[in-house]
């Protein structure tokens, strides 16, 4: 193997094997896991997740339990009706949510995200909402692609996500 070739591996290994922790530990806002496993399904709709890696998200909860989704959309509807999909658990007892920045594709806190919605790009569930970490980022999404609006976590109301589907 070639020495810049040898480099460049070594580089994505060590990018690929840095922690993601834009918040505390534990804190509501910090980042969760979201390598899922090749068997790992979206906890509202059972597609396979891992086979969209640009809409990963998920939900880590304070006993270390991780549920993932194939896309924001499928994550907020989950966290708006916890009692049909996790019963027993409540949004107390998340202790991170993470979504998939569009342009980087790396994992960020889903809490501060920027989100766009409307536009000519699809998740593998159809419309989808579009995180990005910086509100620049998202600004220039959605003049490119066409977007209706930029909306953050808490205004993405069940009556959002409907209009979605």
């Amino acid at each position: 193997m070639s020495p810049l070739r040898s480099l460049l591996l070594l580089a994505a290994l060590t990018t690929l094997a840095a922690p993601v922790q834009p918040g505390a530990a534990g804190a509501p806002g910090a980042a969760a896991a979201t390598s899922p496993g090749p068997k790992d399904r979206c906890a509202v709709c059972g597609m396979l997740v891992a086979k969209f890696p640009q809409w990963v998200a998920s939900i880590r909860y304070r006993d270390g339990e991780v549920a993932f989704f194939d896309g924001v959309k499928d994550l907020l509807t989950y966290w708006h009706d916890l009692p049909r999909h996790a019963p027993g658990r409540a949004q107390g007892d998340v202790a991170a949510i993470s979504v998939t920045d569009y342009y980087s594709t790396r994992p960020i806190d889903g809490r501060a995200a920027f989100y766009v919605i409307g536009g000519d790009v699809r998740g593998p569930m159809g419309a989808e909402l579009v995180a990005f970490a910086r509100e620049g980022d998202a600004k220039a999404f959605l003049n490119e692609h066409r977007g209706e609006r930029i909306l953050r976590f808490d205004d993405a109301t069940p009556a959002v996500l409907e209009a979605l589907r």
